[in-house]
């Protein structure tokens, strides 16, 4: 049987007073933003306003259309300036990324989401491919889901579905964090999550899934539960943290459990210490005793 063990595996500024003779009129005041996003740099517009720019957009895309149906074979490269014209001038107006905020990620997955969206302070945030920018979310192994929305003029929101997890499993020397369905989560350290039941074996994560809710729901069986140890890839022996063993069947583990529920109720048997509880036949329960009674017995 295999070893059990555990792996580590911004505020805006404020306007002031106008100055000069009788008629002139204050400066309206910006509001703050009212929410704290993750912020990638300054994000201060100068130049155009948002609607001169779009306006000198129009008039490069203009130009642009004109050289490239009079340019023949070089159609491409203009192409390519005329995006590079468009994005420097919508950049300088203050089309550019800023602020990221990212939705549903738990603590642990925050920090993977952000390198996997790959964006820097600046950048043109019209000329962002979101289809692309999903896909790489969508890689991280924490990430069930995910959706990406542009916030013009600045801001990026990346919502996200995080997959749950489940358990540690541990095979051959190495463990992972796997989540609802069995799969690993690659960049989850199992050593984070001491409170997850332990899993042990080969094909010990494809089967927790099926198991874990019947034992999880018995609370005195889980607070002696040190780990679910998969036995030829077809049942479950239960280790206890006093060296106890209990053998479920290969199938109908359910109705074994009953069994060991009405034991414990009428004799308190998970408290006798048993070296071993055998619930492979329905018909009987087998019950090995400590091994110093056994001894006595015996004497």
């Amino acid at each position: 049987m295999p070893a059990v063990m555990r792996g580590s595996g911004s505020g805006a500024k404020g306007g002031g007073s106008s100055k000069g003779g009788h008629g002139g009129k204050p400066k309206a005041r910006r509001e703050p933003a009212t929410y704290s996003p993750v912020k990638l740099g300054a994000s201060s517009a100068s130049g155009l306003r948002p609607r001169g720019a779009l306006f000198a957009a129009v008039a490069v895309l203009g130009l642009g259309l004109s050289i490239l149906l009079s340019t023949g074979g070089r159609a491409q490269a203009v192409a390519g300036a005329m995006n590079h014209a468009v994005d420097r001038q919508m950049v300088g107006v203050g089309f550019k990324i800023a602020e990221i905020h990212i939705q549903g990620a738990s603590r642990y997955a925050r920090n993977d989401i952000v390198r996997a969206i790959g964006v820097q302070a600046d950048d043109p945030i019209l000329a962002m491919n979101l289809a692309e920018v999903k896909e790489r979310v969508e890689q991280v192994g924490w990430v069930k889901s995910a959706r990406v929305v542009r916030l013009l003029p600045d801001t990026l929101l990346v919502s996200v579905a995080e997959r749950s997890r489940l358990a540690v499993w541990q095979h051959d020397g190495q463990t992972h964090v796997v989540d609802a369905a069995g799969m690993m989560i690659p960049e989850a350290d199992p050593g984070l999550f001491p409170d997850l039941p332990l899993v042990v074996g080969e094909g010990a994560n494809e089967a927790a899934p099926a198991i874990l809710p019947l034992v999880v729901t018995r609370p005195r069986l889980m607070q002696r539960l040190e780990a679910l140890v998969r036995v030829d890839a077809r049942r479950w022996d239960l280790r206890l943290k006093d060296g106890s063993l209990i053998q479920l069947p290969a199938t109908g583990e359910d109705s074994a459990l009953i069994q060991l529920d009405q034991l414990d109720q009428s004799s308190r048997l998970l408290e006798l210490g048993f070296t071993r509880i055998d619930l492979r036949e329905p018909k009987a329960v087998l019950v090995r005793p400590p091994e110093r009674a056994a001894a006595q017995a015996g004497a």
